[in-house]
């Protein structure tokens, strides 16, 4: 279990990037609805059910089955104990015997067989329910809002994604597994003992309910406990996924041993809430088995008096022992009965952890879809064409009016911003540190509310449905954020693509095809075994792959020598003719090629051409010479070295 949470964190560390599998084909949309009911609801438990309805009629043919020939057990070993004593009478046959033997056999080997094949199916729709509900929830966190999953927090997002889930099915299962296991099997326990003697019935079956209002008692405790035993098993998630992350930082700042110490506490309240958690859960079954078995007495002191003649009805020893024998089994099935209502408790825990992120799947599909039907009636429209299989969403224009953003718990970041721009631009974006020009970009994310409006093609973008943003909108983060796959997948994304075009315009053709495995060799969590500028590189070569009419690149050049950057560059102005560019940088010695220049300070913008911010911001135009001049040097530096270089040459030579 702990493996699975690992692999769970790992997963979940790039959320991030998920959202660029919102890129589907058509044919993949079409196959999810022929698998999705259109009456399907994911937030309602009898859905899933409903679903699988194939599954659990096999369920309930093979369960009838095994419960009622359950009922010739007793029978049997009453017939086979009187058969058995007339044997020793001298007034039973052994041909009888043997009758009765190879007739059990029989029935032994049919009820097996149907219990088997009810396990199986049963077995079969808890993996089909899993595999269900975790696609569900999958495509409910892929399309969140960073801000909300990091306010979730990375912990409680893997153990909602696999424990929880897990603990839901595993409840359902038991369900399904008891109405024919326990509740058949006590109703025809429950008649054969009303038909051998319903006094003496009535007088042991007082103590089966008594255990399930035991068991009810105990609901609250047990849903406590493991609402608490989640919350730990979250927190302890988060702090393992810290020490993975952040191994190196403890290690250089000399903090180990405090992290370690703060990792063993939470590892310490994680065992006494697992710990209080399993008490409830198991050590109450046996309590209730206890209740269940004491009719057993009863059965003892008035069964006898039926055997010998005294009591209510006249026994002989089969009578006895087939009474005997049903009692004991519906007190286990009872007391099963009432183990059913802590998994449904703890099952019921997570469901309602689970709940808020089963949202419909079939309605984001068919708003998807409704959004590529308009459009492409609008494309129809204007004579255009469109690809067959495939809509084209193109941005004429951008205008920002008036733009004020703070986040929910700080001081305003952007104030009164305006700007306005149009298809094939690219737009640089500058300032100071910590001015608010990586907040520029994520505004067009929309995962927090903003004042004024950002209108693309007359339409804010706040307006929008998230699939009709999604169509428009391309971001590159600040971080690379690449996953435990290999280059090329990196990039494609299950597209069906060649990587080859977007690693030669992102200038790592070369060093890829040096790489041991080439575009398939592993970049390793988060792309590790990338150096900082292979990273940078690799993610903008997945955001033209996927390439959005609008894109927002924070920082692409980071880490990159200048004329590798000056060489994707060029690439890119080639490759976005048809786009809007928002590029933030704070390497300017490439915006004199850019159409408009955005500086920012204190939250404030001026927007102009390359040449007017120089005339209007001394504080631009001190960093663009600053740059300028660093770069001169290093040319003059670099020539320096050449020429010491081969003069050294030279001497040697002549020796």
């Amino acid at each position: 279990m702990f493996m699975n949470k690992q692999a769970g964190m790992r997963e979940a560390s790039h959320f991030g990037v998920m959202p660029f599998l919102l890129y589907r084909e058509k044919e993949d949309k079409m196959k999810e609805k022929q698998k999705q009911p259109a009456s399907f609801q994911p937030d309602r438990i009898l859905s899933y059910f409903k679903a699988e309805w194939k599954v659990l009629l096999a369920v309930t043919i093979s369960g009838l089955i095994y419960n009622v020939g359950l009922l010739a057990g007793p029978w049997f070993e009453g017939k086979l104990t009187g058969c058995l004593v007339d044997i020793l009478r001298g007034a039973g046959q052994f041909g009888d015997m043997l009758i009765l033997v190879l007739s059990y056999v029989a029935v032994i080997v049919i009820v097996q067989s149907s219990r088997y094949i009810k396990r199986f199916y049963v077995r079969r729709f808890a993996n089909n329910v899993n595999r269900r509900m975790k696609e569900i929830l999958y495509g409910s966190l892929v399309r969140k809002s960073r801000a909300s999953l990091k306010e979730e927090g990375e912990g409680n997002v893997i153990t909602k994604a696999i424990l929880d889930v897990d603990d839901c099915v595993e409840g359902m299962r038991k369900f399904t597994t008891e109405i024919f296991d326990t509740g058949v099997a006590l109703a025809a326990y429950a008649g054969m003992l009303l038909w051998y003697d319903w006094r003496l019935a009535l007088l042991c079956m007082l103590f089966p309910p008594i255990s399930y209002m035991t068991a009810e008692k105990m609901k609250k405790m047990i849903q406590r406990t493991g609402a608490a035993y989640k919350e730990q098993s979250g927190a302890l998630s988060a702090a393992t996924l810290d020490r993975a992350e952040n191994a190196i930082t403890y290690r250089v700042f000399g903090r180990e041993k405090e992290r370690q110490n703060a990792y063993e506490e939470n590892l310490s309240a994680y065992e006494k809430s697992a710990v209080r958690a399993s008490i409830w859960n198991t050590a109450m079954p046996p309590v209730y088995r206890v209740i269940s078995m004491a009719g057993v007495l009863f059965i003892l002191y008035f069964g006898q008096k039926n055997v010998l003649g005294t009591g209510w009805r006249a026994w002989g020893i089969a009578a006895f022992t087939t009474f005997l024998s049903c009692f004991v089994k519906l007190s286990v099935k009872s007391s099963s009965a009432a183990k059913l209502f802590n998994a449904v408790h703890k099952a019921q825990v997570s469901w309602n952890r689970i709940k808020p992120l089963l949202t419909r799947k079939d309605e984001r599909t068919a708003i998807e879809d409704q959004t590529a039907e308009n459009h492409a009636r609008e494309c129809k429209e204007k004579n255009d064409t469109v690809p067959a299989g495939k809509t084209e969403t193109t941005v004429q224009k951008i205008q920002i009016s008036h733009l004020n953003f703070a986040y929910p718990d700080g001081k305003k970041i952007l104030d009164d911003i305006c700007l306005s721009t149009e298809k094939g631009q690219i737009i640089g974006i500058t300032g100071a540190v910590a001015c608010g020009k990586s907040t520029l970009g994520k505004v067009f994310l929309c995962e927090y509310p903003y004042e004024g409006q950002i209108l693309v093609d007359g339409t804010d973008l706040q307006a929008m449905d998230e699939a009709d943003r999604t169509k428009r909108i391309g971001y590159l983060g600040h971080d690379p954020e690449l996953f435990f796959d290999s280059v090329e997948n990196n990039i494609l994304l299950g597209e069906k693509k060649e990587a080859d075009d977007y690693l030669k315009a992102v200038c790592m053709e070369q060093e890829t095809a040096e790489m041991e495995d080439g575009k398939q060799t592993a970049v390793g969590n988060g792309g590790v075994r990338l150096s900082g500028g292979q990273a940078k590189r690799l993610a903008l070569a997945r955001t033209l792959c996927h390439k959005k009419p609008v894109l927002i690149l924070d920082d692409p050049f980071s880490a990159l020598d200048k004329n590798t950057e000056k060489q994707i560059f060029a690439n890119l102005k080639q490759q976005t003719k048809d786009n809007i560019v928002f590029l933030i940088s704070h390497r300017l010695y490439l915006f004199p090629q850019m159409d408009q220049v955005i500086w920012m300070e204190d939250g404030k913008a001026v927007v102009g051409t390359h040449e007017e911010i120089l005339e209007k911001i001394p504080e631009y135009r001190s960093l663009y010479e600053t740059q300028s001049d660093e770069r001169e040097n290093a040319k003059v530096e670099t020539e320096n070295r050449k020429t010491v270089s081969e003069h050294a040459e030279g001497r040697r030579s002549d020796r």
